[in-house]
């Protein structure tokens, strides 16, 4: 019986260094990508603390850099303003279409379905700049030309494709016998969506929302055709702040700009990361 203790002992001591010798290569490789992608963020944060020569941080540490921030031309909270408007309502927009979209693809049958699926998959395809300025003509049709609505909805035109795509397969995810033993007991399409399917598909709407937040609030190209004045957002107003007297830069400044435009997609992704990989599972077994 002791013998048999001891074996058993013995083996188990065993797997020990042998899953760690596995798992060791593993440990390095996730551990080196992170100090990768890590540093240039912590470069950032601590540059914009540090005394940089052209800045208003001078002389020691300190939080000068933040105070060019605050106060150039309209100020950083008139720029964070408009960028959570923007991209608060681009979000509203791409959760609201792609989900009646995906609902449409996944649950509805009729005359040219997958067709018209391809044809809004290839929008991908289609380079970013090409679509630019016959948006901006349109806009300027409709009187949303340099406002903050028309940035929103341009910005929610360039994420439907992929948000369509993910909620379709996050529809089709879903058993058919909730929504079949729904429709026995009396519940419309309608109320079939807002009261059972969505609360079904939520990891898709929160991956789809994430998207719609990370490219509206970090992109620059759209308000850069479409904004100018006090509208700007923080992105494009930070790269007019970095050129300052006789072209010189200053990076301090730009780096604490970097750190204040950083600090709300690293929150919302700690937040919301376990239903982001959820929803991605889902499409992926899907798939």
């Amino acid at each position: 019986m002791s013998e048999q203790l001891s074996r058993g002992t013995g083996r188990t001591k065993a797997k020990g260094p042998l899953r760690l010798a596995i798992r060791t290569p593993y440990y390095v490789l996730t551990g080196g990508l992170a100090i990768i992608f890590l540093y240039p963020l912590i470069w950032a944060g601590v540059g914009s603390f540090a005394p940089s020569p052209g800045s208003n941080q001078v002389d020691g540490w300190g939080v000068g850099n933040y105070i060019t921030l605050m106060y150039f031309q309209a100020g950083l909270g008139t720029y964070l303003f408009n960028s959570f408007v923007v991209t608060l309502l681009a979000v509203l927009f791409t959760l609201l279409l792609s989900l009646l979209g995906g609902y449409a693809f996944a649950y509805f049958s009729f005359p040219g379905k997958n067709a018209l699926f391809l044809l809004v998959l290839s929008i991908l395809m289609v380079p970013y700049a090409t679509l630019l300025i016959p948006l901006v003509i349109w806009l300027k049709t409709i009187y949303l030309n340099n406002t903050l609505v028309g940035v929103a909805f341009i910005l929610a035109v360039f994420q439907l494709p992929f948000a369509v795509f993910m909620m379709r397969i996050s529809f089709e995810a879903v058993p058919r016998d909730i929504s079949e033993a729904a429709k026995v007991d009396g519940c419309s399409n309608w109320t079939l969506l807002w009261r059972i399917l969505i609360h079904a598909v939520k990891p898709g709407l929160i991956t789809v929302g994430m998207f719609a937040f990370l490219a509206a609030w970090n992109d620059f190209m759209v308000p850069l055709y479409l904004l100018s004045g006090d509208n700007q957002t923080l992105p494009l107003a930070l790269v007019n702040m970095r050129q300052q007297v006789m072209g010189v830069i200053d990076y301090g400044a730009t780096q604490a700009g970097v750190t204040v435009l950083t600090l709300p997609c690293i929150i919302l992704f700690l937040a919301l990361q376990r239903h982001y990989v959820r929803g991605f599972m889902s499409g992926a077994l899907k798939g």
